[in-house]
């Protein structure tokens, strides 16, 4: 076995090795193969020939295909995911390389059939096929365009939605109103995927959906002006959120999904493929292309500020100084990248200036809590020099904090009951943004470790009631942006104890029982994707690195000696530093359970040297 400080120096020293020139790591942030494959339908939709780029994307997903045919958002997701499936075998079949008679593309076409068929596959993937002239668009749009017209005092209306439902639902009710749809002499011809051809209603079956939908109706009609002016009114505010809304690279948020559909809603308003507004978009996503193992990955944003901060604080932790030149450059860059514009979270936070930070490289108006308290505790040890970014962003988080006590990503009270009934797929994930335990326990856990505030101050006390009022029964805690429970749980009792609760609570140490329970045979931890759908902890199965080194950092946390769980976590945690097997790329994060799933290159290298060398400075300092 590695001794503990041998482990920690070939961390950091890996780090150093793959640090961007400016200051920052960019680490791949892989989200599996649909963005490849909606890259590949986007070029070939527009007629731009990058058959370079094309080739390679072509043959990343044909790398990843399964023996049965099929493709999976994870390495336990079962037999395949039947919206991948589609989606990688529409992008092969389009790139003009692989025919349909193609011997992995016949399992493909068997696989999709035999599960159901185009009707089965997700509300995205049937959105994505139906602008591209493959399937049907409904009689009537899901979500009416004039929703954006609702007055905020309307108990649904357009800013009900989360940010990122905003920003993906907006062009796609422009495309379903418009109905609009795209094809080329190279468009393939999926007709023969369709089960139910001629079936009424492929999108919608839902009594209570509809009840909903006539909710909606009802609001619109109390709107004053005739129905074809609304729609038009509705069509060019949406035009305009879109438009106000772009990054400097020319992206949509910065996210692949909503400027990949933008694209579509500027063409069915009349924009040509030249348009400059189009042509910038898609160099801003092009740029967003990283390489894996060679071949070539759009990504679905960059991850520049997470990476760089979670590593730079880590880094600190484990002994590397301030002025270290690693650190430094990476504080550096790190100040250039706080917010100073106001984004759409001051729609419910209209108290509070500027000051948090973003998730990626070329985010400027889209901050979000967990971002911005990493990037704080990188700079902590750079203060007074950075006094004013400090205080800018402390006040930026206190105010983001929700009326129920918890804090949420990206916006404040931005959690509608009724959006559960919205008819849109996994609306849960994409039209809310609640309050959850691993963001607030993160936050807990900078204000307690890094700042002066008071443990008795109410922001702290209402955030401690959130996590006491939401912990499971079996001691976990869910987390909204992680896998899954061993994340929730990490975050929260590390938080809970930073800010001075009893090691002897309840909470902690039913957490303690849970985490101890659930410690594989070789030592270490591993949670399956599964956790997220079924909202109950599935393990994988196997260790691995991430997952366990959460659970070390927490463990570390309650006890003052190392307890025989820690010793053989720490033991499977320094023999497996250097793995590199499916384990290693297993989605670690999530973005929309049972539907996205991220696998952070970062973390394998950030969580064990933050686990180790809180292990060493806490037990075998002298």
């Amino acid at each position: 076995m590695l001794e503990t400080r041998k482990g920690i120096e070939w961390l950091i020293e890996m780090l150093r090795k793959d640090q961007s020139p400016d200051g920052s790591w960019n680490y791949p942030f892989e989200t599996g193969l649909s963005t490849d494959a909606y890259m590949i339908i986007l070029l070939r939709s527009l007629e731009l020939n990058d058959e370079e780029l094309i080739q390679g994307l072509a043959k990343r997903i044909l790398s990843r295909q399964e023996k049965n045919g099929s493709w999976k958002l994870f390495y336990d997701e079962g037999e395949g995911n039947l919206s991948l499936t589609v989606e990688a075998y529409y992008a092969l079949l389009y790139s003009g390389y692989y025919s349909e008679n193609a011997e992995q593309l016949r399992a493909s076409k068997q696989f999709i059939l035999a599960n159901g068929g185009l009707e089965e596959v997700s509300m995205f993937t049937k959105i994505m096929l139906s602008l591209t002239g493959q399937y049907k668009w409904p009689a009537f749009s899901p979500l009416p365009i004039e929703v954006i017209l609702l007055p905020h005092i309307f108990p649904f209306n357009f800013y009900s939605f989360s940010v990122f439902g905003r920003a993906n639902l907006t062009p796609i009710m422009i495309l379903a109103s418009k109905k609009f749809s795209i094809m080329t002499e190279k468009s393939p011809n999926l007709m023969e995927l369709h089960l139910h051809r001629y079936s009424k209603d492929q999108w919608v079956r839902s009594n209570e959906i509809k009840s909903l939908l006539s909710y909606i109706e009802d609001g619109v009609k109390s709107l004053i002006g005739l129905p074809e002016q609304l729609r038009n009114l509705a069509i060019e505010r949406a035009k305009k959120y879109m438009l106000d809304h772009l990054e400097p690279d020319g992206t949509l948020y910065s996210y692949y999904s909503c400027t990949f559909l933008m694209i579509f809603a500027l063409l069915s308003l009349g924009y040509k493929k030249t348009d400059p507004v189009i042509v910038k978009a898609i160099e801003g996503i092009r740029a967003m292309k990283c390489e894996i193992n060679g071949l070539p990955h759009m990504q679905y944003t960059t991850a520049d500020v997470w990476n760089t901060s979670l590593i730079s604080y880590t880094l600190q932790s484990a002994g590397v100084p301030p002025e270290d030149s690693m650190v430094s450059k990476a504080n550096t860059y790190l100040l250039t990248r706080q917010h100073t514009k106001f984004g759409d979270w001051v729609i419910h936070n209209p108290s509070s200036l500027p000051g948090g930070w973003g998730f990626s490289d070329v985010n400027t108006i889209n901050p979000d809590v967990d971002d911005t308290t990493a990037s704080l505790r990188s700079i902590s040890r750079s203060l007074p020099t950075d006094l004013a970014a400090w205080e800018r962003g402390i006040r930026w988080v206190l105010s983001m904090q929700n009326d129920d006590g918890g804090w949420a990503g990206f916006e404040k009270n931005t959690n509608t009951k009724v959006l559960e009934f919205v008819p849109i797929e996994k609306g849960e994930f994409l039209l809310t943004d609640p309050s959850c335990a691993d963001i607030t326990g993160r936050t807990l856990e900078f204000f307690g470790n890094y700042t002066n505030l008071p443990n008795d101050h109410s922001a702290i006390q209402k955030g401690v009631k959130w996590l006491f009022k939401n912990q499971e029964k079996d001691g976990s805690w869910y987390s909204r942006w992680g896998i899954c429970y061993l994340y929730g749980t990490w975050a929260s009792v590390t938080g809970l104890l930073a800010v001075d609760v009893p090691k002897s609570h309840p909470s902690i140490q039913t957490a303690v029982n849970w985490l101890s329970r659930i410690q594989n045979e070789d030592g270490g931890w591993g949670e399956s994707c599964h956790s997220d759908n079924k909202k109950t902890y599935v393990p994988l199965g196997a260790s691995t690195l991430t997952h366990t080194a959460w659970v070390l950092d927490a463990l570390i946390s309650i006890f003052d000696k190392p307890t025989e769980t820690i010793e053989k976590g720490i033991k499977y945690l320094l023999n497996s530093l250097e793995q590199t097997d499916w384990t290693t790329d297993y989605p670690k994060g999530q973005g929309m359970a049972g539907g996205f799933y991220i696998h952070y290159h970062s973390y394998r290298y950030i969580f064990p040297l933050l686990a180790l060398s809180r292990y060493q400075k806490k037990y075998e300092k002298k």
